[in-house]
């Protein structure tokens, strides 16, 4: 079989790594890849005709999608009734993710354990909430924001100075709403799904601002482990009760065409586990660490998405930790320079993975081409080694203004 993977960043370079263990690097092609990944097909992700004419050109029979866009845009609608498959979840389905109130009424309608929260549609007095809430919350974009359109507040100033940026990135009428805060160790259990089943994957945990001990901006993942030690086997019955199946519940009331990646990113309060958002793709950093971590075959967990049969398969998964160093591009999320040569990818160890994110092949080098550049991943017995381990081979690779968290993954050695 021959598969197209969409998407240039860290999660599609790992998708690659892994679906070729299934079908052989020949047969894997990435649309359009990056310096690490192999058979490069210059085409844009939205760009669903020339897709299409490549996949029928090449003999391609899976399209496995890795960002979130294409899916947004409708790439699935696109292939209906085509030959080529495609894994992942509608437009209409897509909506759990492109549009966080679509997420939210559908979070209210169907019981899954979430936050509270307040539209404007509703007639609230935005100002009332936020003086109501003593500025205690958060404010979400209603779009897509590639990470950016979350506004965490801790006083009524705050809030009212996300509310101004919000309107500058997004425009004055810019959809959003206010959701309460709940503060806790963030979770992200990333599943596939049929509509009817979901298989979960090992719990991970990413790391977005950019500076140790979680200070800074956002960013879109700094680093990620798995499995996690505070989601014990009553958090993921927890998940699984209140979340997981009230979930499923809604997909199937709602008629919604999900064959693909269902993405819980949780908050675990006082309160029990709580699902922030949905994603309908690969989390990226989280995937990097997911898929070394997943014994089983991803593409018979793919076709028995798309064939409807995944109550019939199992997952299996690797033993000990997995640890992801993301090395970026000094300056990320703000402004930073392209084009640094890369050094040292060559003395990493044979068990080490690295997974390409923002380069590209210059003159016979590897370059950076992006704010994350590369994600270093290790594995160990212990959480401890894998951090150990990790942080060794980081320090062999080297380029220009190289910036990286160094504390990716302590938080589980607290837990």
């Amino acid at each position: 079989m021959k598969i197209a993977i969409i998407g240039s960043g860290g999660r599609e370079h790992a998708l690659a790594w892994k679906l070729a263990q299934s079908v052989g690097q020949k047969n894997i092609f990435c649309l359009p890849g990056n310096g690490g990944t192999w058979n490069n097909v210059s085409i844009a992700p939205n760009d669903f005709q020339a897709i299409e004419t490549f996949c029928l050109d090449e003999g391609i029979e899976l399209i496995v999608v890795g960002p979130e866009d294409p899916l947004a845009n409708g790439v699935v609608d696109f292939f209906k009734n085509k030959k080529v498959r495609v894994f992942g979840p509608d437009q209409r389905a897509a909506q759990l993710e492109s549009s966080k109130i679509f997420a939210k009424k559908f979070m209210k309608k169907y019981g899954v354990a979430t936050a509270d929260f307040w539209l404007l549609e509703d007639g609230d007095d935005i100002e009332q909430v936020i003086e109501q809430l003593g500025g205690q919350l958060v404010i979400k974009y209603d779009g897509l924001a590639a990470g950016k359109g979350v506004f965490v507040c801790n006083s009524t100033a705050e809030a009212y100075t996300a509310l101004e940026e919000l309107k500058r990135r997004y425009g004055d009428t810019a959809p959003f709403f206010i959701e309460q805060k709940f503060s806790g160790q963030e979770l992200s259990i990333i599943g596939i799904t049929d509509g009817k089943t979901v298989k979960l994957l090992s719990p991970s945990q990413d790391h977005k601002p950019v500076f140790d001990g979680d200070k800074g901006p956002n960013t879109g993942g700094m680093g990620a482990y798995c499995p996690v030690p505070v989601c014990t086997e009553q958090v993921l019955k927890q998940v699984q009760e209140q979340i997981v199946l009230p979930t499923l519940k809604g997909l199937q009331a709602e008629k919604l065409d999900y064959h693909g990646v269902l993405y819980f990113g949780l908050m675990l309060t006082d309160r029990g586990p709580q699902l922030l958002e949905y994603n309908v793709r690969f989390g990226d950093p989280e995937t990097e660490v997911i898929l070394p971590a997943l014994k089983s075959d991803l593409l018979t967990l793919i076709e028995a998405s798309l064939e409807e049969k995944l109550d019939t398969v199992s997952v299996e998964k690797n033993d000990g930790y997995f640890v992801d160093v993301v090395l970026a591009s000094g300056g990320y999320p703000g402004a930073y320079e392209k084009g640094k040569i890369i050094t040292g990818l060559d003395q990493v160890g044979e068990e080490t993975l690295i997974f390409h994110a923002g380069t590209r092949k210059e003159n016979g080098q590897i370059v950076t081409a992006g704010g994350r550049v590369l994600n270093v991943v290790a594995h160990a017995p212990t959480l401890e080694q894998a951090i150990e381990r990790v942080y060794t081979e980081v320090e062999k690779i080297h380029f220009d203004r190289m910036y990286y968290r160094k504390d990716i993954g302590k938080k589980g050695l607290r837990q």
